[in-house]
Order: C-alpha cells, then structure tokens, then sequence
C-alpha cells in the first residue's frame, strides 16, 4: 500500500516542528492533535497558540485530514515566522539606538570640551 500522507505535509511548506497525537477513543473513533512547533521563534507568545484537534472515524480523518489543518497550521507557521522577525528587527533597532545614542554622547561630549577649550582661552586672553 503506498501512501502520499509525507508528501502531502511537505507541500503545506511550516516552518518548524509537527507534532501528531492520535489517541483511540471508546467508539471506534479518534482524536487527533496538531501542534507545530518553531524552536526558532524567540517569542513565547508561541506558546499561547493551541494545537489543532479533530475528532473522527478513520475514515472522516482520511477524508478531511489534509483539509481541516492546512489553512491553521500555515497561519501558525507564519504567524511564529513573522514574530522571529519581529524580535529579530526590534533587537537590531535597540542595538542601532544604543550605537546612536553613544554617538551623540561622544559628539556632545567633543563639543563640550571644545567649548570649555574656548572659554579658557577667552578668560586667558582677557586676563592679559
């Protein structure tokens, strides 16, 4: 027998790792949960997102499994991409506001000795 179950999940293209629980219930039946998981997301906001579960016969699963997660589980992958970048780009925008705000330390710490070095010089000049 020749399945297409892997090939069918790489074309959902997440990011990340899927974890499938499926648990026998008392009438001939399942429940199945989807979790993805992106260890690459620093964000723990990721943790909020719930995993996906479906209740169904093996039939209703194999009819409507691909159907029912592609959509959630393609939200999820982005949405965990999309706040790695997020964090990745506020932490390069607080490193450039560090960078800049010793920047405008030093300059105004060279315009102040400059002013000073002037000032001694008008005192000097004036004394004599």
């Amino acid at each position: 027998m020749q399945t297409n179950f892997f090939r069918q999940i790489a074309k959902l293209d997440l990011t990340g790792d899927l974890q499938i629980i499926l648990r026998n219930t008392t009438d001939n039946s399942f429940v199945l949960s989807v979790l993805l998981n992106n260890e690459q997301c620093g964000d723990e906001a990721k943790k909020m997102i719930p995993p996906l579960n479906l209740r169904g016969t093996a039939e209703e699963l194999d009819n409507g499994f691909f159907e029912s997660i592609s959509m959630p589980l393609q939200t999820a992958s982005g949405l965990m991409v999309d706040m790695e970048s997020f964090m990745k780009q506020l932490e390069e925008t607080k490193q450039k506001s560090a960078m800049e705000k010793e920047k405008t330390d030093k300059e105004n710490k060279e315009r102040e000795a400059k002013v000073k070095k002037v000032q001694r010089m008008l005192a000097e000049s004036r004394r004599t």
